[in-house]
């Protein structure tokens, strides 16, 4: 294990692994050696962002889920599949946005040795830590609008006193990475997913798309 690597947990950072002046592909291949914090020893691969370069609208989840650290791109598990029909339903065209998550590596437990990979969140200091290669997306796509996917995404964006309940479906203006930008918050498509019956998952559905079509009418 690297001394980095090993590094405390309040010196984790990707900082000296972001190329300064880098475009989008530069950033992903250097990405692909990030060891800024401990996460990449057990994940597959860093799973960077992806989409339209010049996407009018960025959409920032958690963290990659197992399909996406298996295939080493951003949402095209289940979750990844219902947010496309969810953007399309609200009127954004998936394929003009660009998606990426708030951290880059997968963080999972195993019941079992070989078992199933289960979700684990990150912790607020790898979500800090990852923030430099985000603030590197932002900085290059420019969107006019960021759209937040879930707690996680909101807490390593806006900080550790957001909560999407309060302020989902609203156009928040902030100062992201040193930048003014116009956000709009919802749950975590895998949070629809996750619901107990289907009238419960059809209407935390309604709830996603809905808020998707308050970042259509932000974006005009």
């Amino acid at each position: 294990m690297s001394s980095r690597a090993a590094a405390p947990e309040d010196q984790y950072t990707a900082a000296p692994f972001v190329p300064e002046g880098a475009g989008l592909t530069a950033l992903r291949k250097a990405a692909a050696d990030c060891r800024g914090c401990p996460l990449h020893e057990n994940a597959t691969q860093t799973v960077f962002g992806a989409g339209n370069a010049h996407a009018r609208v960025m959409l920032v989840g958690e963290q990659p889920g197992d399909q996406e650290d298996r295939q080493g791109k951003p949402f095209v598990g289940p979750a990844g599949k219902l947010l496309d029909r969810a953007l399309a339903e609200a009127g954004i065209d998936p394929g003009e946005a660009y998606v990426t998550n708030a951290v880059k590596h997968f963080k999972f437990t195993r019941a079992e040795p070989r078992k199933r990979r289960i979700h684990k969140a990150p912790s607020l200091r790898e979500m800090t830590a990852c923030g430099p290669w985000l603030a590197a997306e932002l900085a290059l796509v420019e969107p006019e609008l960021i759209v937040v996917l879930g707690a996680t995404a909101g807490k390593a964006l806006l900080g550790s006193s957001f909560r999407v309940g309060e302020v989902r479906g609203t156009v928040l203006e902030r100062e992201i990475h040193g930048r003014p930008e116009r956000l709009v918050p919802t749950v975590h498509p895998s949070s629809v997913l996750r619901a107990q019956d289907d009238a419960d998952r059809k209407a935390a559905y309604e709830g996603l798309v809905a808020d998707l079509k308050v970042a259509a009418d932000a974006l005009g």
